[in-house]
């Protein structure tokens, strides 16, 4: 079963001028949003990464840049078209201030799965794209580097909030009780049985326990199913990288 990181970019001008971004060009990272992205290749240098795969915006490619400059071993970065940023349509480039007061605002706030966006997508499309892409790329992550293989998907904050919250069994209505904050960590592990959310919105702390040690890293004797059982009462918690 691999680990898949979700990194959401580091803070942006649009971020700090009120506006909605979506996927206008040339949004970047801030000053902030370069030391955001900085700290979070620093608690990621430790953790072995088989994979990098970015939102093709740039802002996301400057974070995922950062991330993979840190580390010793060059690790190229791809790039996915379904972890782009929700396509907002006609509210894309306009204040936030405004736009809260759209009947549509509340919508989206409440019933999220009835929210269209319009001229651009609904965000359950939003979601159903994500998670695809999501549990694609880490199959084939699995199937090349093995079970134990940890990779980084880089997006934006609604597209990573709606991948936990699917991973959760949790109604799309309710993704909005997941906060997400700029260059934050959140983790989920997808196994045979159910998919576990590690971590989410984490933005301090040390990461380098999600490098297993090499025996985790071939296929396990016993069967997988039983592998990736729940442990009744809790279990040992991760095991040191060796």
């Amino acid at each position: 079963m691999a680990t898949v990181i979700l990194v959401r970019h580091g803070r942006s001008t649009a971020n700090t001028s009120g506006v909605l971004a979506g996927r206008l060009p040339g949004v970047k990272l801030d000053e902030r949003g370069h030391e955001q992205a900085t700290a979070t290749a620093l608690r990621l240098a430790a953790v072995r990464l088989s994979a990098v795969i970015s939102s093709p915006l740039e802002r996301c490619k400057q974070t995922a840049k950062a991330i993979t400059a840190a580390r010793g071993a060059p690790l190229a970065l791809g790039t996915d078209r379904k972890l782009t940023e929700c396509d907002y349509g006609d509210w894309q480039g306009r204040a936030i201030k405004d736009l809260a007061k759209e009947p549509l605002w509340k919508v989206v706030q409440t019933q999220p799965s009835a929210a269209a966006f319009p001229g651009g997508e609904s965000m359950r499309a939003m979601q159903d794209r994500a998670v695809e892409a999501v549990r694609r790329h880490d199959r084939l992550v699995e199937e090349q580097h093995g079970p134990g293989a940890v990779w980084l998907a880089v997006s934006h904050g609604d597209v990573i909030k709606a991948i936990p919250a699917d991973a959760l069994g949790t109604h799309l209505d309710l993704f909005q009780r997941i906060h997400v904050d700029p260059a934050s960590v959140s983790i989920v592990r997808y196994t045979e049985a159910r998919p576990y959310v590690l971590g989410t919105n984490t933005s301090a702390g040390d990461l380098s326990w999600l490098t297993p040690p090499p025996s985790a890293r071939k296929p396990a004797k016993r069967s997988r199913r039983k592998a990736d059982d729940a442990v009744v009462g809790g279990g040992a918690g991760p095991t040191t990288a060796g």
